[in-house]
């Protein structure tokens, strides 16, 4: 069975010697000290190695069941979810007055890397409950903030969205799921809703729902839509839950993967809900929620690349096949373990550069959102809004394909269920499609948010990188290895923004064709300027003589393999952006 060891020492690398966490001028920071983010992360890779790792196997191998309406979850995972509550996990980082801890974004990121990676289809659970609760937060009315939230904070209460219909994903202005208004202020909703993560089960006493619907005689498409609260269990004026609304689920998903989470078809006939936020304006309301929910997909992303090349080290270590080019390593054994080969060293350095360079980006991003947050910090909010698209298309991207390179080097076995390998691959692969699949991730990045306020975040991003460089031109350890590549991957990247602005006006296939090489070659710039950063904090430590010699150096070496063999592929991507819309749009829809 596959195993699970939380990432503890680098987590704490990327706080204390990449981010400085606690000499930050955020507030709440200045109690992140060492020994306290240390003892927050040791409790939870506890918990997620003892508890949540050894379901995960569980929930894929059982999956969710529906009887008589119930939803029922895998054997096991309605303890660990008591748990969870009963720890104050699921609400970290939520507002102390409705039960949270308080604690700031980046803590919350660095604890849900551990939980995703140790059982995904888990975490989700509370993790769509989270994104619910914040969308309550902001959207909602005092009185619906003390009905819902501390009982979402808790999780005794779990939430989800509910956004595609049978005849419309991405376009939700063709919704048809309707909102009749009530005379007492509620409204009646009726309509069908599919891919609904965690839309029923066992787990806790209520449902809470945030549903998209129309309110008949508004403003047709897009515009006319809202956003309702629409709970499984009407809430008393009390607080104690009364009737059962009219919201059934009508189907569990039979899927790929992360069958421990119930993906379900939600049935509302006449259910009783409750506008959050203003009539038709439901889409900015829901992308509270959605943006916390597509960079919480990117974490998955990079957690299930994390738990893959931690198994895949394990077994290539382990696993005695063939010798060594150069000679016996294992002069006593039959052969040599798998590690000692050359393709199997690219495979392990291709994951453990990714997984490690963006676990600094994720905890980074997870830093602009505290100061976006906690400080009114408008660049920011501009920095990270710009960046959402990528941490949620690139890492996801990149974090299958890292799954692809774990399962390779179990050669067979890779293939065999037991082995837990297939998992990773079925869990990661749908983090590239829910949240908003992974071509409209580019297209908002390259249609939207790159124009910005006059481009002003995108700029923001090429003077940061300008900047490091600059600082640090006379540092002879990095020049080589880490400045030179990271400033041609950053030339790259303006240049194939100056090809949008040149062409992208005229022909807006040339840039839309571009869109999602634009977004690779931002994540490999992004990832760069992570393993350029990482590197000076390593050096640093190396030079005061900080412990752990080996850690740091392994470190650098890890960041020269990125800057050479990944960070190259920026120039393909240039050469393909470069290349126009002209052959991707050449052929007739008759012609394919």
């Amino acid at each position: 069975m596959p195993s699970y060891s939380a990432p503890i020492k680098d987590m704490q690398f990327v706080l204390h010697d990449l981010l400085k966490v606690s000499q930050s001028d955020v507030p709440g920071y200045d109690d992140l000290e060492a020994d306290f983010t240390a003892a927050v992360i040791d409790e939870a890779g506890k918990l997620t190695s003892e508890v949540l790792a050894p379901l995960n196997q569980v929930g894929d191998t059982q999956g969710c069941r529906l009887e008589n309406g119930v939803v029922r979850t895998p054997d096991g995972f309605k303890a660990a979810f008591d748990q969870v509550r009963e720890g104050g996990w699921t609400g970290l980082d939520m507002p102390e007055e409705y039960g949270g801890q308080g604690m700031p974004y980046v803590m919350g990121t660095a604890v849900g890397e551990m939980f995703s990676a140790a059982n995904q289809a888990f975490t989700m659970y509370q993790g769509l409950t989270h994104g619910a609760a914040s969308a309550i937060l902001a959207h909602g009315t005092e009185a619906q903030k003390e009905t819902y939230l501390p009982k979402m904070v808790s999780c005794e209460w779990t939430g989800t969205m509910n956004l595609t219909e049978p005849h419309c994903g991405t376009d939700l202005g063709l919704m048809r799921t309707k909102a009749v208004p009530q005379d007492d202020g509620s409204y009646k909703l009726s309509g069908e809703k599919i891919f609904i993560s965690a839309g029923e089960h066992d787990l806790a006493d209520n449902i809470v729902h945030l549903v998209l619907a129309k309110i008949p005689g508004g403003p047709d498409g897009i515009k006319g839509v809202s956003l309702f609260i629409v709970p499984k269990f009407l809430v008393k004026d009390d607080g104690t839950l009364g009737d059962r609304n009219g919201v059934s689920c009508g189907k569990i998903e039979d899927k790929m993967g992360i069958h421990g989470n119930a993906t379900c078809v939600m049935n509302y006939d006449e259910a009783t809900g409750y506008l959050l936020g203003e009539e038709h304006k439901g889409m900015r309301a829901m992308f509270t929620m959605m943006n916390e929910a597509r960079i919480g997909v990117g974490m998955q992303g990079l957690a299930q690349a994390g738990i893959a090349y931690q198994n895949a080290v394990d077994y290539a270590k382990d696993r005695l096949q063939g010798r060594a080019v150069t000679g016996p390593e294992n002069p006593d054994g039959p052969a040599d373990p798998l590690i000692v080969h050359p393709d199997i060293r690219r495979a392990l350095l291709d994951q453990k550069s990714f997984v490690e360079g963006a676990r600094a980006f994720m905890l980074w991003g997870a830093m602009l959102i505290d100061r976006s947050h906690r400080m009114d910090d408008e660049d920011a909010d501009g920095l990270i809004s710009l960046m959402t698209p990528v941490i949620k298309g690139f890492l996801t991207d990149e974090g299958f394909d890292m799954t692809i390179l774990a399962q390779q080097v179990y050669g067979g076995h890779g293939y065999i269920e037991e082995w837990g390998m297939s998992q990773y691959a079925r869990d990661a692969r749908i983090a590239m499609i829910y949240e908003g699949a992974n071509g409209i991730q580019a297209l908002d990045l390259v249609g939207r948010k790159l124009a910005t306020d006059n481009g002003k975040h995108v700029m923001a991003f090429f003077d940061l990188v300008k900047s490091f460089i600059k600082e640090n031109e006379d540092n002879e350890a990095l020049k080589a290895d880490f400045l030179d590549p990271l400033k041609a991957a950053s030339k790259d990247l303006q240049a194939a923004g100056m090809y949008f602005m040149q062409h992208g006006i005229k022909n807006p296939n040339d840039a839309l064709s571009g869109s999602y090489d634009f977004m690779h070659l931002f994540g490999h710039v992004c990832l760069g300027l992570m393993w350029a950063q990482m590197a000076k904090a390593a050096q640093e430590a190396l030079d005061a003589g900080a412990g752990d010699t080996a850690f740091y150096e392994t470190k650098l070496a890890t960041g020269r393999y990125y800057m050479a063999r990944r960070l190259p592929a920026t120039a393909m991507h240039l050469a393909r952006i470069n290349s126009g819309g002209s052959t991707v749009m050449a052929l007739d829809a008759e012609q394919f």
